[in-house]
């Protein structure tokens, strides 16, 4: 090969080199919780849910229906004769950044602000996408991302310098990296944008080759994250590199093996003026074309899967496991006087913002279902001439922006004439202008009806319980986007609590004699102080995915009992948080935060109550006594947190176990938590890392990281 064609296959839409046999293909793909961008698909509920839900093994299923539906597409892309973008089975996904923030628009990607849980979810994500290990082929590629130290602001993510002490680093950011490399390999990591300690991620020795290659052994395909190599270059970004040729060798030559974007295509140019050696160049593309091989991908082979029908794409059973996904990840903060379930003879309405938005229920990243179920279509199968009053936007009808900007639209009804001027002036593509139109119109929607208050208690007169469908949406939290809205800012959010408009609303029904209950659809953590005074029952709905709706009215109904834990801290307001820009862990998460937060990591309410009994610890497993007290059959997650005595700058506790068990009412089971060497990992000065630490250990167990019995230990 020439240096052209061998960078003409380290770039994400790799050329087809026919001399060689080798086709064209497209490394960017997305699965973050179905198969994405692709058309039809089964949509999950976003990862922050289903890392409510503690489940594991349920986790793995719901990605080997993803990979399932990802062949079956993929087979559908080759019998075309075209295999696109989205339509491979290199999968850029899970997301598995520490939410260390809740105003990070992004953190509804993750699986939370814990770094075992997040292991722990993200290698059942890894080991459901890339099918067994004995096949023939891998069944599809996961990527580990954002490699590293990467949770927002979004606003500075192309320039923004991560300083963390090795603590810091090693103690949260990142072992889930390192559990996804060494106990689920994990095909693929992906490079973040910003820089570590003053040298850009993509080109940066000390995470790539002594940690991520050297002491991780990681032997797997290193991508950067998009257009992230042309980062290194310019004011506004890292400042660098001078070119691209310089950008892209710094990146080949510390390990990045692919480029999403462009700039490996000045390659060539970097290996003539000597700034790039071609053995570099060599050994990438040498892992490039051994993962293509080992893909199937080279010659199509993919008869361990062939017997999957186009039926399977969206098909009953893949339903029923979204439904079943969405009903685990519903967290029931708030229940006063036991008004959830519902009662059969109450006089319900369903009113807010978020009743019947189905896009809404997607998140971001997704598939377009065929079929989608709402709050409102859930409730009206089982009340069919339930009440529905939308009441508000979901920011109000004032705060609208109906200009972008980047001055790029002058109003949202534009004829053909002028998208084709604007695509030509800005040099984008026609559909890109038409699908932006359509996103603000959609944000247009969200916002109105403007706030009558009058004409919402006449419509709700005769009503005892309303159930009022809150929030925010995918439209208004994200990566990186045009929101010119109070509280929101670039996708992230300046802002936690509840928007002004809906707080108002739901304080008038409050003062009306209404009992309330919120169903909190969000991707983050809500500052809902207020609410918790002003409504009866609160329940944390996430993005639920397509058969929400569903799964939102039985658990109301009350066939399904809430079973969710959260996945990371609900603060009462930003004045509990320190500056989002600081990656430091002090005052952060429930691990190092000294303050009262409103609802606490690993918190969850249930229609029934569980009492834990005195723990008996092994020397390899820690026996749990679990009692349902109570009146309904019901699932628990019991969680294990470990502390080591006279760690004075270590966390508050930190997770180390957890188990979702289903116990019948009146019964005691005992569960068991194995305890190894991993639950006492400890910072080591001496390593500079953390190790296996002896001495006095205190173990905590319960149902919330504020309700614990504890046991001290000697290791």
């Amino acid at each position: 090969m020439t240096v052209e064609e061998k960078a003409s296959l380290m770039i994400h839409p790799s050329a087809p080199l026919d001399s060689l046999g080798i086709p064209a293909y497209n490394w960017w793909n997305e699965a973050l919780h179905g198969v994405g961008r692709n058309g039809k698909a089964t949509v999950f509920p976003m990862p922050i849910g289903m890392a409510a839900s503690f489940d594991e093994p349920l986790l793995y299923e719901v990605f080997t229906s993803v990979s399932d539906e990802a062949r079956v597409k993929n087979r559908q892309a080759i019998e075309s004769g075209f295999v696109g973008q989205y339509q491979g089975l290199t999968f850029w996904t899970p997301n598995i950044n520490i939410f260390r923030d809740p105003r990070w628009g992004r953190g509804m990607e993750t699986y939370g602000e814990d770094p075992y849980l997040t292991g722990q979810l993200g290698m059942a994500v890894v080991r459901g996408l890339q099918g067994p290990s004995d096949a023939p082929v891998l069944k599809a590629h996961a990527c580990a991302k954002h490699y590293a130290v990467h949770s927002g602001p979004e606003s500075t993510r192309h320039e923004f310098d991560a300083q963390v002490s090795e603590r810091d680093l090693r103690e949260t950011y990142l072992p889930a990296f390192k559990d996804l490399v060494t106990k689920a390999d994990v095909q693929e990591v992906m490079i973040a944008y910003n820089s570590f300690r003053g040298v850009p991620c993509g080109a940066n020795d000390y995470l790539i080759n002594k940690v991520l290659r050297g002491e991780w052994g990681y032997k797997g395909l290193i991508v950067s994250d998009c257009w992230a190599i042309s980062d290194f270059i310019g004011e506004h970004r890292h400042n660098y590199a001078a070119d691209a040729a310089e950008a892209s060798a710094m990146a080949v030559h510390a390990g990045t093996d692919l480029n999403c974007g462009e700039a490996y295509e000045s390659i060539p140019e970097a290996v003539k003026s000597g700034k790039l050696n071609e053995a570099d160049v060599d050994r990438s593309l040498v892992r490039l074309l051994a993962a293509r091989i080992r893909l199937g991908e080279l010659e199509h082979n993919v008869e361990p899967w062939a017997h999957l029908g186009d039926d399977t794409v969206e098909g009953e059973e893949h339903l029923a496991l979204s439904r079943k996904m969405a009903a685990e990840t519903f967290v029931l903060l708030q229940n006063r006087g036991g008004l959830l379930p519902l009662k059969a003879d109450s006089r319900i309405a369903l009113v807010g913002p978020n009743a019947d938005d189905r896009e809404m229920q997607w998140g971001n990243y997704n598939g377009i279902p065929d079929h989608t179920v709402t709050l409102l279509d859930g409730l009206k199968a089982r009340i069919p001439d339930i009440k529905y009053v939308r009441g508000c936007g979901l920011v109000g009808s004032e705060n609208l922006k109906g200009l972008d900007s980047r001055g790029i639209l002058t109003g949202l009804d534009m004829t053909d004439e002028q998208i084709r001027e604007i695509a030509h002036s800005t040099g984008r593509e026609e559909r890109d202008i038409r699908e932006y139109i359509e996103s603000r119109k959609g944000m247009a929607e969200l916002m109105l009806p403007a706030l009558d208050t009058r004409k919402v208690l006449k419509e709700l007169e005769g009503i005892d319980v309303v159930v009022f469908a809150g929030g925010i949406s995918p439209m208004l939290e994200g990566e990186e986007m045009d929101v010119a809205v109070p509280g929101f800012s670039g996708g992230d959010r300046t802002s936690i609590e509840l928007p002004a408009v809906q707080r108002e609303l739901i304080s008038v029904l409050h003062k009306a004699g209404k009992k309330i209950v919120l169903v909190n659809f969000s991707g983050c953590a809500i500052g809902l102080e207020p609410e918790t005074e002003t409504c009866d029952a609160i329940l944390q709905a996430w993005y639920p995915g397509e058969e929400g709706g569903t799964a939102l009215a039985d658990v109301l109904m009350g066939d399904v009992a809430p079973s969710g834990k959260l996945p990371v801290t609900f603060y009462r307001n930003v004045d509990q948080l320190p500056d989002f820009s600081d990656y430091s862990m002090k005052g952060r998460t429930y691990r190092y935060f000294e303050g009262e937060p409103l609802f606490a990591f690993g918190y969850g309410l249930s229609y029934t109550s569980f009492e834990y009994g005195d723990a008996v610890v092994g020397s390899k497993s820690i026996e749990i006594p679990l009692t349902n007290s109570g009146s309904c059959d019901a699932d628990e997650v019991v969680q294990l947190y470990v502390r080591r005595v006279g760690d004075a700058e270590g966390p508050r506790m930190s997770l180390r176990g957890f188990k979702r068990v289903h116990v019948a009412a009146g019964e005691t089971v005992t569960v068991s938590i194995p305890l190894s060497d991993e639950t006492f990992l400890a910072w080591s000065e001496e390593k500079q890392d953390m190790v296996p630490c002896g001495g006095k250990w205190q173990l905590f167990y319960g149902g919330s990281s504020s309700d614990l019995k504890s046991v001290v230990c000697d290791r």
